[in-house]
């Protein structure tokens, strides 16, 4: 569980990850290799964490919610929706067997824009900035013991798993910090409008 620090007594404050989603018949495939990893090695995360790609982790003052949804509301109307492309699997030693994803270029471009236009909003303080997920992936299993990852990846190093999703959106999901469950705070569809029509949209 993650130590926030030096926040403000009396203020909520929330957990957030930003993230792609795959469609059911895709998502279904890889909650399927998630629960036999799970079985096989012994890793609840792996049977508990549902399959998404994280573009951004921050942990903020819920009343900061509102601008946040904001901003990314006006990114994503920018944004064109676009292929993601999965392939095999790879692994963050010693803790983190994940699925690769091959299409990373549009997916760094989504993240470094948020970075840009976003990344002041989702600064709770100097001890808690958010964490931008330059490598995209999608996590199989973290948190691994060093038997249960060595011996997972002696497997799924030699595994195949292809599959591929248009992002048309992006999740923001939320959590209390001291709660595990995730719940969805706001979908941001990729619409691909010049900048002028969203400004128009802001200012309007």
């Amino acid at each position: 569980m993650k130590t926030i620090v030096n926040t403000i007594p009396g203020y909520r404050v929330y957990e957030y990850l930003l993230v792609l989603s795959p469609h059911e018949e895709l998502w279904n495939r890889i909650m399927k290799v998630k629960e036999e990893f799970s079985v096989q090695y012994k890793s609840g995360h792996a049977k508990w964490g549902k399959p998404h790609i994280t573009l951004v982790n921050f942990v903020q003052y819920a009343m900061m919610e509102e601008r946040i949804i904001s901003r990314l509301q006006t990114i994503a109307m920018g944004y064109p929706p676009f292929k993601v492309e999965l392939k095999d699997f790879g692994s963050f030693p010693s803790h983190t067997i994940y699925i690769d994803v091959t299409s990373k270029l549009p997916i760094q471009n989504l993240i470094k824009e948020i970075r840009t236009d976003g990344q002041r909003l989702m600064k709770l303080n100097d001890d808690n900035k958010p964490h931008f997920i330059m490598e995209p992936h999608l996590t199989i299993a973290r948190k691994l013991l060093p038997w249960q990852y060595e011996k997972g990846w002696l497997e799924y190093s030699n595994k195949n798993f292809s599959g591929k999703f248009i992002a048309d959106a992006m999740l923001l999901l939320k959590r209390p910090v001291e709660e595990k469950k995730y719940q969805i705070a706001q979908r941001f569809e990729f619409q691909n409008l010049p900048v002028n029509i969203k400004q128009g949209q802001l200012f309007g």
